[in-house]
């Protein structure tokens, strides 16, 4: 066992040796660095500077359609998606306390007007009597204090038949729009309770093949948006389509929330305004409610030169150049750089909009004008060739 033990160790000793070696070995061939340059072109193309926000599709033009009198929901004649005509009936509500409120408004509608009529006449033959000194002053005092009286009585009854008769009319409920019902918030049989809010009973869109986009855009991206600009926005419903809409309507109404985050303990005010997007909706792909995720378009170019964002960072530093290498440089915030040989030449260029990717080249240069782009370091095997201690192909 012994013996056997011992080859065991020389085995291993000899192989960490070989292992070693072959490393040395592989150090001192020494593998060689050569540095390779990406280059690219200066071309024409079209760029576009836009912001992010998001927001929720609405319909343009959206009613709540509710009661003024209080009762109980007797009929309905639409639901939901049934489209609608200003001026149909789409729900009754139960008449019979109402009507009968109009009856007795009537009632002393009634009794007081002929008292009025009765009052106006014993009044105005008072006076005739009085102007001849046939009456006192007290019994055309008192005649005269009946007939306004009465007269009072009488305005008032007639307001208050006015106010039934308008609460009548508020039990036959119709549309004050041409339309479509996107929401229903009642049942036929329920109680509604009109006090000091109106219940909504149905919310009715106007047109859905026109909608809006409410944008929140945040207070450092408001600045750059305008009325009139271009947008385009998609939908998770449709995650395929990009849907395109105009700015319409930039709201001065800002919306202070705070942010927090879960990591911390700190929390920040975000300031966002609304930017209303109108949009086609040709194939009603476009729901209510359905979140957006938009972007809208600040600045447009069509037809520049462009170059790679990329390529105004280079510099020809090392270790991306050589010693042996010739570096051209010249005054200009904004450069570019042509490789010839072993010769990098710098060329000052003005610079328009930036997409991030893509950079406007207002002047400097020309189309096609070939460009470094980049430069990374690559490794190539050194001139030792094959290591004697490794072992060679399979034969």
């Amino acid at each position: 066992m012994k013996g056997k033990t011992r080859k065991i160790i020389v085995w291993t000793v000899v192989a960490v040796a070989v292992a070693a070696a072959a490393a040395l070995l592989a150090m001192k061939s020494g593998d060689k660095q050569v540095m390779t340059y990406e280059m690219t072109e200066v071309s024409r193309g079209d760029i576009s500077m836009y912001v992010t926000a998001t927001g929720t599709i609405e319909p343009v033009t959206e009613v709540q359609v509710g009661t003024q009198v209080s009762g109980i929901i007797d009929k309905l004649f639409v639901d939901y998606n049934s489209e609608v005509r200003k001026g149909q009936i789409i729900a009754e509500m139960d008449k019979v306390t109402l009507e009968s409120e109009v009856k007795s408004a009537q009632a002393a509608y009634d009794g007081n007007k002929a008292e009025y009529k009765f009052q106006e006449k014993n009044y105005n033959r008072s006076r005739g009597l009085y102007e001849k000194n046939l009456i006192s002053d007290s019994e055309y005092e008192q005649a005269e204090y009946n007939y306004e009286m009465a007269k009072s009585a009488f305005h008032s009854s007639e307001a208050e038949l006015a106010r039934a008769q308008r609460n009548l009319s508020y039990a036959t409920i119709a549309s004050p729009i041409d339309g479509i019902v996107i929401d229903r918030a009642v049942e036929e049989g329920q109680t509604v309770a009109a006090g000091f809010e109106t219940p909504t009973l149905f919310t009715l869109a106007a047109d859905l093949t026109q909608m809006q986009v409410v944008a929140d855009v945040d207070e450092a991206d408001i600045g750059g948006v305008r009325e009139g600009q271009r947008a385009s926005f998609t939908v998770d419903a449709y995650p395929d389509d990009i849907f395109s809409g105009v700015v319409a309507q930039i709201r001065l109404g800002s919306t202070n929330s705070s942010s927090s985050s879960l990591t911390s303990s700190t929390s920040e005010s975000v300031v966002t305004y609304e930017v209303v997007i109108l949009a086609e909706n040709p194939e009603l792909k476009l729901k209510p409610r359905l979140t957006a995720n938009i972007s809208i378009y600040t600045e447009e170019k069509h037809d520049v030169l462009l170059v790679q964002s990329k390529a105004l960072r280079f510099k020809p530093e090392f270790p991306l150049v050589g010693k042996k290498d010739i570096v051209r440089d010249c005054a200009g915030q904004n450069k570019l750089w042509t490789k010839s040989g072993n010769t990098f030449t710098a060329m000052p260029v003005e610079t328009g909009i930036s997409d991030g990717v893509y950079t406007e080249i207002k002047g400097g240069t020309e189309e096609g004008t070939e460009v470094v782009l980049g430069a990374s370091l690559n490794k190539m095997p050194g001139k030792g060739g094959k290591n004697g201690f490794m072992p060679g192909p399979p034969r």
